[in-house]
């Protein structure tokens, strides 16, 4: 059974929340705008689809990325048009150093949202492990290009330095 998902129902108020987040002019106010749109991209439209990604969440907290693969992957097959759990999956992949599935559900979730900047930051963080300083650079310029006050992503950068980037994605 897959659930089929209103695909649109809220793009309107990401785009003007989107709006909002780039034309932020303190981290403060970006944070207050992102955990808007975070909230906009946990919902699935589903109560179950709800009880999973946040069963699979609180099993990310836990440490539990078994765990976290096993709910989150009965999302995935439920809730396909659903970019949050594909991306939340790719945490719980990543974590177990699984990088070819966190990559293929980082593609899936950016297919579905492309300025989900908490998936491009994984697609860096990822990168960056596997020794791809230059395509993690552009990565993470990706993320402060949609949310210039990311934080994580602007450290990174900074760990990263001036040296890296200049190649394609």
């Amino acid at each position: 059974m897959v659930i089929s998902l209103p695909a649109a129902a809220d793009d309107d108020r990401l785009e003007s929340l989107f709006d909002a987040l780039e034309a932020a002019e303190t981290p403060a106010q970006a944070r207050r705008v992102a955990k808007d749109i975070e909230h906009e991209f946990s919902k699935s439209g589903s109560p179950a689809m709800d009880l999973l990604l946040k069963r699979g969440q609180d099993a990310l907290e836990t440490g539990d990325s078994r765990a976290a693969i096993e709910h989150l992957s009965a999302l995935t097959d439920h809730a396909p048009d659903f970019a949050q759990g594909w991306h939340m999956r790719s945490v719980a992949y990543a974590r177990e150093g699984l990088f070819g599935p966190a990559l293929a559900d980082i593609e899936r979730a950016l297919a579905l949202r492309p300025r989900h900047y908490d998936a491009i930051y994984g697609l860096g963080v990822i990168l960056e492990e596997v020794s791809q300083p230059d395509l993690a650079h552009e990565a993470f310029s990706r993320v402060l290009a949609i949310h210039p006050h990311h934080e994580d992503a602007t450290k990174a950068l900074e760990r990263l330095g001036p040296e890296s980037g200049g190649r394609e994605l």
